[in-house]
């Protein structure tokens, strides 16, 4: 993503928080394939050995829904999402563009509303001191606590995106809306495909 920024602060803004979200992306892919590792372990021994590492579905669950949440934002930046765009194809420039922007709009309410509903509900489990009903015991305000907190960062990406979008729409530059928040193009999904081949065989190489 590299629109044009006749407001520098919010490209560099930008540039920050897709590098951090990048980096959030690759912790949770980690603590995923942690979570396979413990649960392969877990059914080895638990086979071979007839005993059991305990817990491991239930960190397994809790490390799916963080990773989820703390992905979330990397995606949006991508444009990753998925979008039905039979009939915005061939709409004009400029409605297509309001339509970008619009959805980014009610992205984020729904983000803002379900980030305030989760954390209500890591809020309740602090308060009450609640764990979870296994040996291990959790006090789930921990894993909540992470889980909202991806929620908190997907809204604040969105606040950037949508404060860079509003400024491009009301200065007419709509390229910038269709960079920041439009459907990809089947040219730039070819384009990064092309560069993946390339960088595939570069790597073949080396």
């Amino acid at each position: 993503m590299n629109p044009s920024q006749p407001v520098p602060w919010l490209g560099r803004s930008l540039r920050l928080a897709e590098t951090f979200s990048r980096a959030a992306v690759w912790a949770g892919g980690a603590l995923t394939l942690g979570a396979v590792f413990l649960i392969a372990y877990d059914i080895l021994v638990r086979k071979f050995f007839n005993i059991t590492v305990g817990g491991a579905d239930e960190i397994s669950s809790y490390v799916f829904a963080i990773s989820t949440t703390w992905a979330l934002a990397f995606v949006v930046l991508q444009r990753a999402n998925v979008r039905v765009d039979v009939i915005y194809e061939r709409l004009p420039v400029r409605v297509s563009a309001f339509l970008d922007w619009l959805s980014l709009v009610t992205l984020g309410v729904f983000m803002v509303f379900l980030t305030w509903h989760a954390y209500s509900v890591a809020e309740t489990s602090f308060v009450r001191n609640a764990a979870a009903n296994t040996p291990l015991a959790t006090p789930l305000w921990i894993p909540q606590g992470l889980w909202v907190l991806g929620m908190v960062w997907m809204c604040v990406v969105l606040a950037l995106m949508l404060t860079r979008a509003s400024v491009a729409m009301v200065t007419g530059d709509l390229a910038t809306v269709k960079a920041l928040c439009g459907v990809v193009s089947a040219k730039e999904e070819a384009e990064e495909g092309a560069l993946e081949g390339e960088r595939i065989i570069q790597g073949e190489r080396s």
